[in-house]
């Protein structure tokens, strides 16, 4: 029976709240951390905390993508992992030494990486396959509101603020996020069976070790290239985006030499620009299919390194803004493409009872490319410059491009060819 009208609205505000809430916290401390430890510290000091988390998200997010399947309950997997991953803040509000908040920030990472694989599943559930991609795309654009909102903050937070009091904002905000998660409904289906203790820990084991016999649904469309494609990509990404806030903060020269203010309003135009642009996208892989803006995305992954590059180029601090932005509209475009259509790739391709656990491998190649992207790019920046670092990031964009365009398989029988 299809909910009434209310009841979706219902569903679309409390995802909204959860999305907005949750995104805001992540980005308001990773940015602040950045900024405060670019203070005391090297660039690839800078670049070991998003390893960090990464790290944590690489190790866990299979974990708790396996545990929701199994349990079927993926509303509980939220509220558990989002309160764990609050409190996880709090000793930052005590001690701010460099290596500390490192660690804190992988700390951090391991229940926080409960959040997307189940999240994702609730939201792909939410339509049929021919209107997935328009759910995927909404989900996406409240998660942008909740960039532009952290973004922004941030630049303000850290003009008024101490980091103890910032740190404690923080774990303020992943609080609300938690007590929002209380408001969804999972569409999700519930295994007809209880698993005992036990068997939940062999089932979870045996998704996170399967044999090389076990992998066919890993296989379907070439997921497995989309996959390495997405490694490739979040290795640049993530490497460049680990020292961002430094990089654009930094001296005229060095970096685009901005203040702190204008930094966040700098990272706010790609969140702005995708509130509209994941929606739209959403609209559109619904007509030419998933595989088309896989491809763009992964090559813009590469324009927007040169155009950051060029932001360093001599010149009025104008015109190193204006790069500068132009390279984050590039993210934007590119990246709601990519978004929306893996997600919906994955929808399209996954078994319902397996789904959290491929929309969980989706963040595990975010966390295999931010655990090396930004070692890469912060040695780098650290010992050659922030231009050469991201112009060398760059390449791996364009070859991750080239993996999809070559080794996967459109998933969505019904799109037309663009």
């Amino acid at each position: 029976m299809a909910p009434s009208l209310s009841e979706t609205h219902r569903q679309q505000l409390a995802i909204t709240f959860v999305a907005v809430t949750r995104l805001s916290s992540l980005v308001v401390f990773g940015t602040a951390m950045a900024v405060y430890i670019g203070r005391e510290a090297t660039p690839f000091a800078v670049a070991l905390a998003l390893t960090a988390y990464h790290l944590g998200s690489l190790l866990f997010a299979p974990v708790w993508g396996a545990i929701a399947d199994v349990t079927g309950r993926r509303r509980g997997v939220l509220l558990v992992t989002t309160v764990l991953a609050s409190l996880s803040v709090l000793p930052l509000v005590f001690v701010q030494s460099v290596p500390f908040q490192i660690g804190i920030r992988g700390v951090y990472a391991v229940f926080a990486a409960g959040y997307a694989p189940a999240m994702l599943a609730i939201v792909s559930e939410q339509k049929t396959t021919a209107e997935r991609g328009r759910a995927v795309g909404f989900y996406n654009s409240v998660v942008s509101v909740g960039g532009i909102g952290g973004r922004v903050l941030v630049g303000v937070l850290l003009g008024l603020l101490l980091p103890q009091s910032l740190y404690l904002v923080v774990a303020a905000m992943s609080f609300v996020s938690a007590f929002a998660v209380l408001g969804l409904t999972d569409p999700t289906p519930t295994p007809d069976r209880t698993l005992t203790r036990r068997e939940l820990g062999e089932e979870i084991r045996a998704r996170l070790l399967p044999g090389l016999d076990e992998l066919d649904h890993v296989r379907a469309n070439g997921l497995q290239w989309l996959y390495l494609a997405l490694i490739l990509r979040n290795i640049t990404q993530k490497g460049i985006g680990s020292v961002l806030p430094v990089f654009l903060t930094a001296a005229a020269g060095v970096g685009v030499g901005v203040d702190e203010f204008t930094m966040g309003l700098l990272l706010a135009v790609s969140p702005a620009l995708r509130t509209v642009l994941m929606y739209a996208f959403g609209a559109v892989t619904d007509r030419i299919g998933r595989k088309p803006l896989i491809t763009g995305g992964l090559v813009g992954a590469g324009l927007q390194a040169l155009l950051l590059a060029a932001a360093v180029i001599p010149g009025g601090i104008t015109t190193r803004i204006a790069v500068a932005g132009l390279g984050f509209v590039v993210h934007a475009v590119t990246f709601s493409a990519l978004s929306t259509g893996t997600i919906a790739f994955i929808g399209d391709v996954a078994h319902p009872e397996r789904e959290s656990e491929l929309m969980g491998l989706r963040t595990t190649t975010r966390g295999i490319g931010g655990v090396i992207g930004p070692i890469i790019v912060g040695s780098l920046a650290t010992v050659w410059s922030y231009q050469h670092a991201f112009v060398l990031a760059s390449a791996l964009g364009f070859v991750a491009a080239a993996v999809v365009a070559g080794a996967v398989v459109e998933s969505h029988a019904g799109a037309t060819p663009a």
